[in-house]
Order: structure tokens, then sequence, then C-alpha cells
């Protein structure tokens, strides 16, 4: 990377730390498919977007191309920035799931061109997890409400 040049909003993940498994590959990628936690589509091998998923909620206030010009300038390809924008508000969701545990604020582009969430009520308090095993976070931000059976 040279001086002036901005970090990639992507990063690798380690695949060759002993005892690390990153969910994919082998016999756990068919199991996560027949499940629904695995999803083709949002499915980055050896990827890791969450510095994109930051960025983008850094930028709700700002104007929707100048937020998408830098967004595509620093990724490998752009598929991963409509995970959590919608370009209509009628097709936005409250929050999204990416992976078993992580949710992130839904985003959309309103009618003047600004980027925006698109439930700022839902937080970090107002979710619950879905089992007691694992940490839930809301846009980095670990899950209030304890798992109820």
């Amino acid at each position: 990377m040279k001086k002036f040049e901005k970090k990639p909003l992507y990063r690798r993940v380690n695949t060759r730390t002993y005892g690390v498994h990153h969910c994919h590959g082998g016999d756990y990628g068919p199991s996560k498919k027949r499940y629904g936690f695995w999803n083709e589509e949002r499915g980055s091998r050896g990827l890791d977007y969450t510095p994109l998923f930051k960025f983008l909620l850094s930028k709700v206030g700002n104007e929707w191309d100048v937020v998408l010009s830098e967004a595509i300038s620093r990724l490998d390809k752009k598929e991963p920035i409509y995970w959590l924008v919608s370009l209509e508000f009628e097709s936005a969701k409250d929050y999204v799931r990416l992976g078993e545990r992580s949710y992130y604020s839904g985003l959309y582009v309103d009618e003047r061109g600004i980027l925006k969430i698109t439930n700022p009520e839902v937080t970090e308090s107002t979710l619950r997890p879905f089992c007691k095993c694992c940490t839930h976070t809301f846009n980095g931000i670990r899950f209030e409400q304890e798992y109820v059976e």
C-alpha cells in the first residue's frame, strides 16, 4: 500500500492458524447452507467485510454518490455494499444478519440521495440472541438482552 492510499474496506481471514475454524470449507459448509446460516451471495470465503460495514455506518447522513464511489475504490467487488444498503426505502430492512452472530443496521438511500438508517429505533438493547452459547453483536456492540428459552 502506498503512503497516501487508503486501506481496503475488507480484510483477509487468517486461514493458516492451527485450530481456528472460519465457517467455510470441509463438512461445515453444507450444514450451514442447509440451515440457512450461510448465504452464497454473502459468502466470500477468506474475506471479512466488517471494515466496510463500519465505514458505511459512519457515513450515514452523507451523500450516497460520494460514499459509494469511495467504497467501490477500496473494495474488491461492490456486491457487499448492497448487503446493508438498499436504494429504495420500501425494500430496506430494519437490520441485516451477516453470519450467525453479527447484525447491522439496515441502510437506505432517501429521495435526496442521502444515506440513512432504515429504523434507528433498532439497537443492541432491542434485539435478543437466538442461542445462549454465542456472543451476538449489533453494529459491533454486544446485545444487552439475555437469551430466553
